[in-house]
C-alpha cells in the first residue's frame, strides 16, 4: 500500500482528519508535546510544527506523550457512564419521594437532557419508567411478605396516592393487588387447546384480551406453561364460543398477514413492553435484527436485553418475535423452536 507515505500524503489526510489514514501514522506536534491520530478532533496544529511517526511506540521514543483524548482506553468512557447510571438508580430506589429529572441531575451534577439520554441508552428505559417499575416490584414484595396491609403495602412502597395508585393498578401488577397478595387467586381465565399446521396450540384469555399463545408438541406441556405463568388464578376450558375464538387464532397462526383483529392482553416489564410494541410493528414477510429493535426503541445498547425480551413473550405470532434473526441473517433462537420459526418466515415471505 502506497498511501500515507509521503509527508505531504500524511499532512493532507491530518488536515481532513481522514479517519482511513488511522493505524497507518500519528502526529506529533512540537510546541505541545504530543501526538495524536490522523482523524484527531483537536484544534490543528501549524504545518511547520509537526513531524509524523510510523508508530506511537516511535513518537513515544521521540519525547512525546499521546493525546488523551485519541489513546484514552476504551472502557475509560463507558465504565464511567455506567457509574453514573448505577448512581442515579441508587438514588432513585433509595429517595422518597421519588426525585424529578431536575432533582436527580442536580445531585450527579449532569444536565437534565444529559441523564435523560445516557440513562436510557445505558438501561433501555428513562428515568422515570426504572422509578415506576422499581415502586412496583418494591410492592409486589410487600404484599408477598403478607405482613402489611394492602395499603400500608402502597405507601410502602413509594406511591403517595392510594388514588394514583389504583388508577393503573392492573397496568403494573396484571390484577387488583388483593388478588396478587393471593397469587393470583380470583383472576379468571378461559383457554382452550387444539391443533394447527405448526403443532399444538393453546389460546388463552382473561377479561382483557388474549394474554397467551402457546406453540408446542405436546398439549399438556402447554397447559403446565400456562399454569406456570397463572399459578393460582382460576382456569377455565372454553366452551363453544370460546372455540371460535381459538378458531380465529389458527387461522391468524396459518396466515399471519391477515392480521389479529383482537385485543391483547400484555403483561411485563416497561423494557419488554416497548420491545413487544416494536415487534408488533414489524410487518409480515419482514425480518430485523435484535440490534434493529433496539435502536428502533431509542437503547441502541441494550441489544441482549432484547433479546431477553423477545424470549419472555408468551403470546406467539401476534408479537411476532419470529421476525428477529441475527444481524448475518442467519436463523436465531424462538421459544417455540427454530423449525416452527423457519415455517412461519417462509409462510410469511411466500404471501408477502
Amino acid at each position: 500500500m502506497t498511501a500515507f507515505i509521503t509527508p505531504n500524503q500524511r499532512w493532507q489526510a491530518v488536515e481532513s482528519r481522514d479517519t482511513a489514514a488511522t493505524g497507518h501514522f500519528v502526529y506529533a506536534v512540537r510546541t505541545t508535546g504530543i501526538y495524536c491520530h490522523p482523524n484527531c478532533k483537536s484544534r490543528l496544529a501549524k504545518r511547520s510544527n509537526v513531524e509524523f511517526f510510523d508508530t506511537p511506540a516511535c513518537a513515544e521514543a521521540a519525547g512525546f506523550r499521546p493525546c488523551k483524548r485519541c489513546f484514552a482506553p476504551a472502557n475509560v468512557n463507558a465504565n464511567r457512564r455506567s457509574q453514573l447510571v448505577t448512581r442515579a438508580c441508587r438514588l432513585i430506589e433509595t429517595a422518597d419521594p421519588t426525585p424529578s429529572l431536575e432533582q436527580l441531575s442536580a445531585q450527579l451534577a449532569v444536565s437534565p437532557f444529559h441523564l435523560h439520554r445516557l440513562f436510557k441508552a445505558e438501561t433501555g428505559v428513562t428515568p422515570k419508567a426504572y422509578a415506576t417499575a422499581f415502586r412496583a416490584r418494591r410492592l409486589r414484595a410487600h404484599l408477598e411478605d403478607g405482613q402489611r396491609s394492602v395499603t400500608d403495602a402502597i405507601y410502602d412502597a413509594g406511591y403517595n396516592s392510594n388514588s394514583r395508585f389504583y388508577a393503573s393498578a392492573d397496568q403494573r401488577l396484571g390484577m387488583r393487588p388483593r388478588q396478587y397478595r393471593a397469587g393470583g387467586a380470583g383472576a379468571t381465565i378461559h383457554f382452550a387447546l387444539g391443533q394447527c399446521s405448526l403443532g399444538a396450540i393453546l389460546v388463552a384469555q382473561s377479561d382483557k384480551g388474549i394474554c397467551a399463545i402457546l406453540l408446542g408438541d405436546d398439549p399438556e406441556t402447554l397447559l403446565y406453561d400456562l399454569q406456570d405463568q397463572f399459578p393460582k388464578a382460576r382456569l377455565i376450558g372454553g366452551d363453544s364460543a370460546y372455540e371460535r375464538l381459538v378458531a380465529e387464532v389458527v387461522g391468524f397462526v396459518e396466515a399471519p398477514a391477515l392480521g389479529l383483529a383482537l385485543p391483547l392482553d400484555v403483561q411485563g416489564t416497561a423494557f419488554q413492553e416497548r420491545v413487544w410494541q416494536a415487534l408488533r410493528e414489524v410487518p409480515a414477510g419482514s425480518r430485523v435484527s435484535y440490534t434493529d429493535i433496539a435502536e428502533r426503541i431509542g437503547a441502541p445498547k441494550a441489544v441482549r436485553a432484547v433479546a431477553m425480551a423477545c424470549a419472555a413473550n408468551h403470546i406467539a405470532v401476534a408479537i411476532p418475535c419470529h421476525r428477529v434473526v441475527r444481524r448475518d441473517g442467519d436463523i436465531s433462537g424462538y421459544r417455540w423452536g427454530v423449525e416452527r420459526k423457519q415455517q412461519l418466515l417462509k409462510r410469511e415471505t411466500a404471501l408477502s
